[in-house]
């Protein structure tokens, strides 16, 4: 009976464990997010108060009418929006056939290409930013949205191999079968591969669209003032004449920022989850 007990104690005490661990990480993940909304309806006096005031005594709901006031918002966000789709689908099409080749076909030279694939992952994008930058150049394509779509076309390494290993777990019957039928390769891929992908390509367009709306470094580069993405425009909009930084608008016009990715992610979660995790099943 002491065996069963100290199993039961060392049972429990494990779970106790674990949910202490998951709690304590949630709430340190969910800070900064609290920090930036109650921030948000401050005062700029009442921003950096010590001691610390944690609540705006009287709420700033004109944080948030500022946002839209100081800046033309809406056609910012509908360009980076629209900047984004595009760039998801594009990303989504091109890593899709990429994979679904290095997944389906074995032909001479594949592995090692699909090694150069694999090699890639672990190039950080700052290595490649500034060579990048001069071929943008002299290819006279800075300050157009061009390096965007050419970068969709290509596809990308992470999306690749996201779509390779989902594929790899598809019967070899199903495909023989629809060759049988007198399908092509290219009929395969859209008419079979492809509908049984969803959770992949939503994980694939979820973080494909995130990257161009979050991105704040490829605009400040490439982009004029006047074509700038949402990123660079909320960091840099919110002065007063003096040119110091309205911190309490910055953080309502932040808010707005995020929240299309919570609502998109909120409601795309399980399929996300379930994207990860299948394309590791295989390989």
């Amino acid at each position: 009976m002491n065996w069963q007990r100290e199993g039961y104690l060392s049972k429990r005490f494990g779970r106790f464990t674990g949910y202490t661990i998951l709690i304590a990480t949630t709430i340190m993940l969910a800070l900064p997010v609290f920090f930036l909304l109650v921030a948000s309806f401050k005062q700029d006096s009442e921003y950096m108060t010590y001691p610390i005031q944690i609540l705006a005594k009287v709420p700033q709901w004109s944080n948030y009418k500022a946002v839209f006031t100081m800046t033309p918002f809406v056609k910012i966000a509908t360009r980076t929006g629209l900047l984004g789709i595009s760039v998801a689908v594009l990303t989504t099409i091109s890593s899709s056939l990429a994979g679904y080749a290095f997944a389906r076909y074995r032909v001479p030279g594949s592995s090692r290409l699909f090694s150069i694939v694999i090699a890639l992952l672990i190039v950080p994008g700052i290595v490649i930013l500034i060579p990048q930058f001069v071929l943008f150049a002299r290819l006279k394509l800075t300050n157009t949205y061009w390096p965007w779509i050419l970068g969709a076309i290509v596809g990308n390494p992470y999306y690749i191999f996201f779509f390779r290993q989902f594929f790899l777990n598809f019967p070899k019957e199903l495909e023989e079968a629809a060759e049988v039928d007198g399908c092509g390769p290219f009929r395969i891929y859209w008419q079979i591969f492809m509908p049984n992908a969803k959770p992949v390509i939503a994980t694939v367009m979820i973080f494909a669209f995130n990257g161009v709306w979050a991105d704040y470094l490829m605009p400040l580069i490439y982009l004029s003032a006047n074509k700038t993405l949402l990123g660079v425009a909320m960091a840099t909009a919110f002065r007063n004449p003096n040119g110091n930084d309205l911190k309490t608008i910055s953080m309502a016009a932040n808010v707005i920022y995020v929240l299309p990715l919570i609502v998109v992610f909120f409601f795309a979660q399980k399929h996300i989850l379930k994207g990860v995790v299948t394309t590791g099943l295989k390989g």
